[in-house]
């Protein structure tokens, strides 16, 4: 029996569903989901087996153009993932008629594997807008294989995953047949903290934070689990704890609750707030985080 394997990456603005399609693909909740843009920092994969395919989904950072030295390192993770695919899924919404980084469009055009062209969010167009989607954006990816989907409804994503096992190359598998992630434990409770960040914070405070777990303790009945927030100014500090701790209580409260689900255990969680001056700016500080892992 032939094995077929590949590494299949989204990648698109942010905010199109990205994490959102990956999560429908492989069947699990692995990438955060929240409607502000830039949710997604990392690569993360997402691995789906079977006896004769391996497909390894990536979901990348949503294309912008750099502000600052987190934001460079994120577009970084987006440039690997034209360099390995098998297969780029390329997504848009309804309604958007462009790529906010001509390089990055251009690559996409010009793309050697193949490319599935998916329109996100049809629930909210009608027939006469979703065929105006398709024509203009057959127009400007001709050689792109187009999808409609909604990916929150999971409507057409199973046409889409049938396809992209047709397209898979012939290959052995990568990694072990029981992966699913690449990422840790821990990586994934620090994701869970800064989702519940983006969700109950505003203005700047959500982009301003990263998350350490510094402790992760497993026994049969419990994890327990201390990690620290770290923010980047005083104020941002104060902003997150709340009037007596109530801001962190409510964030600690939610993301215990997704972990338990997560782990399917019971999750003692501790939560710190500490500063860390300009973090998002500083070489030393991303590469600790797990960013600039090309420099």
């Amino acid at each position: 029996m032939t094995h077929k394997a590949g590494f299949v990456n989204i990648i698109g603005n942010p905010n199109v569903g990205k994490s959102t399609l990956m999560n429908a693909l492989v069947g699990e909740r692995l990438s955060i989901i929240t409607s502000k843009a830039q949710t997604t920092r990392h690569r993360i994969l997402g691995i789906v087996n079977s006896d004769d395919f391996q497909i390894v989904f990536s979901d990348t950072p949503g294309i912008i153009k750099p502000a600052y030295g987190l934001q460079e390192s994120m577009m970084d993770f987006v440039k690997t993932a034209f360099e390995d695919a098998d297969i780029l899924i390329y997504m848009v919404e309804i309604g958007e008629k462009e790529l906010k980084d001509e390089a990055f469009f251009n690559r996409i055009s010009n793309s050697k594997v193949p490319v599935l062209l998916v329109i996100n969010k049809i629930d909210k167009s009608n027939q006469q807008q979703l065929e105006e989607q398709v024509e203009l954006w057959q127009s400007k990816v001709p050689k792109a294989e187009i999808f409609p989907v909604s990916a929150l409804e999971h409507f057409n994503t199973q046409a889409l995953f049938n396809r992209i096992i047709e397209l898979l190359p012939e290959c052995p598998p990568y990694y072990p047949k029981d992966s699913l992630t690449d990422k840790s434990e821990r990586f994934f409770v620090n994701e869970m903290i800064r989702e519940k960040i983006l969700l109950n914070y505003e203005k700047e405070i959500p982009y301003s934070v990263e998350v350490e777990t510094e402790e992760f303790l497993e026994d049969e009945m419990i994890i327990r689990i201390r990690a620290v927030i770290m923010v980047e100014r005083d104020s941002q500090k104060g902003i997150l704890i709340g009037h007596k701790g109530s801001a962190l209580k409510k964030v600690g409260t939610a993301a215990r609750e997704e972990m338990e689900k997560f782990f399917q255990k019971k999750v003692h969680l501790e939560l710190f707030v500490k500063v860390n001056k300009d973090w998002r700016s500083s070489e030393y500080q991303l590469k600790r985080f797990g960013y600039n892992q090309k420099k």
